[in-house]
């Protein structure tokens, strides 16, 4: 998920979108290069298998297993950020790359049927055109492995960072996504890693919150390039992601025709607030939500629905983040709200008429007893939504174990285990053992529907 760690600083940046990009539009209507409405109702398949998956990230998860003068030594934008001071350290993570059996021994004892992992384009391309064979044979063995055990891969061949050598400090209006070198090594990337894990997988996902991390990096000014209301670079990346998740399906399908492709967006609910005249705020928000899948939806078999909360855009809310706490709020004052789900659901199978999935959804908390409460009630809400006709096809918990995460670090506690820090082993959490319960309860679309929510949880602060 993207995450913005200023609620002054994004409280800002809202009202000044809002004022220069004049969303007082009605924001649910057909934009210019987007899709019509469509029904609230898309075919369900209820004789397809529900996937149970789960879903992490490569920077989070992979230890880098390489120091500077290696042979394959490799550098992110996100790492050139945590020179710079501006992001907590990572150092290992969870010695994924190394130690993946770890994850594997843990996802088979859980019994996920899909697993969500990214690729790292800076481990595979170090240095331009410059590929690690022994990194892509590597990535491929953990499809294979995966297969074999009886899961299926879904990749992502983008998560969120990019190679140091397409990231200029000296002109960040030509870094990452408008970096005149990336559309065509993207290209190769795409094509070199499709071809290269297509015998063992059937799901791929271009992109991973290409509509956050790009609000993210050129309008709130936190995630490289880091420029602050940027809104031209934001247009042009917007433009270029979308190029590129266009491109990069286009070269899925020739090479593996039966192959889906997955969109993965960050889609919150959003609610009007106070103090948020004419709804200026909130009509932003909605953009967010919709500008980027607008324009790529129509080359995906499945829309993926990262959804962790609900929020009302304005100011009281914005600023009252960081504070909140108690049973209806997550470790990060994000707002807990199933129902919204439900709602977002909705929207998207009314405005895109697609089969759905939801590829990440969780909680950062300390208290296991809530992940639990949290995790029952949302699978309760997409129950509800597949009741009502929507075509959900599965559902992704994020995440494996307590990872990485971006500007918290190691803070903030989304997983289903913990690592055991001297043997690495993935130690399970009560909520693992519940949603491996579930899993086997629940093998499908139709079943899904009879998950309740639990009663009642502890207070978390």
């Amino acid at each position: 998920m993207f995450q913005i760690p200023s609620a002054i600083k994004l409280l800002a940046v809202l009202a000044a979108t809002a004022a220069i990009s004049g969303c007082a539009l009605n924001p649910l209507g057909p934009p210019g290069k987007g899709p019509q409405p469509r029904p609230a109702k898309s075919a369900p398949h209820p004789a397809d298998k529900f996937a149970w998956g789960i879903s992490t990230a490569a920077y989070q998860y992979e230890d880098p297993a390489v120091n500077p003068g290696d042979k394959d030594y490799f550098y992110s934008d996100w790492d050139i950020l945590v020179s710079e001071g501006k992001a907590p350290p990572k150092g290992n993570a969870l010695y994924s790359w190394t130690q993946f059996d770890k994850d594997l021994a843990a996802l088979k004892k859980i019994g996920v049927t899909h697993y969500r992992f990214s690729l790292s384009w800076a481990r595979i391309e170090p240095q331009p055109g410059v590929y690690n064979e022994a990194a892509i044979r590597r990535y491929v063995g953990m499809a294979r492995r995966l297969k074999a055990a009886g899961i299926e891969p879904v990749i992502c061949l983008w998560h969120f960072t990019f190679p140091s050598w397409l990231y200029d400090k000296r002109n960040p209006g030509k870094s990452n996504w408008l970096h005149p070198l990336t559309r065509s090594h993207w290209n190769a990337f795409v094509d070199r890693m499709v071809r290269a894990t297509a015998p063992y997988t059937n799901y791929y996902a271009p992109q991973n919150e290409p509509n956050g991390q790009i609000t993210t990096a050129y309008i709130v000014g936190v995630w490289p390039p880091c420029m602050d209301l940027a809104f031209g670079h934001y247009w042009k990346a917007i433009d270029a992601s979308t190029a590129m998740f266009r491109d990069a399906a286009a070269r899925i399908k020739a090479i593996k025709p039966t192959a889906k492709v997955v969109s993965v967006e960050a889609l919150p609910w959003w609610e009007r607030a106070p103090l948020d005249p004419g709804g200026l705020i909130y009509n932003t928000m909605i953009h967010q939500n919709i500008d980027h899948l607008d324009r790529i939806y129509d080359v995906c078999d499945i829309l993926g629905i990262n959804y962790y909360y609900s929020q009302s855009p304005g100011p009281i809310s914005l600023l009252a983040e960081p504070y909140r706490h108690g049973p209806n709020f997550t470790t990060m004052g994000w707002r807990i709200n199933p129902d919204g789900l439900y709602k977002e659901i909705h929207r998207v199978a009314a405005r895109y008429g697609k089969p759905m999935m939801i590829t990440e959804n969780g909680i950062a908390a300390r208290n296991d007893a809530k992940r639990v409460w949290y995790m029952q009630n949302h699978l309760a809400a997409i129950g509800r939504a597949i009741r009502d006709g929507c075509d959900v096809r599965g559902y992704f918990a994020w995440s494996l174990a307590d990872n990485y995460e971006w500007h918290y670090g190691y803070k903030s506690l989304f997983g289903l285990s913990h690592m055991d820090p001297k043997t690495h082993d993935r130690v399970f959490k009560p909520s693992a053992y519940k949603f491996s319960e579930t899993i086997r309860a629940t093998p499908t679309v139709a079943s899904v529907t009879t998950i309740q929510p639990q009663a009642t949880y502890q207070r978390d602060r």
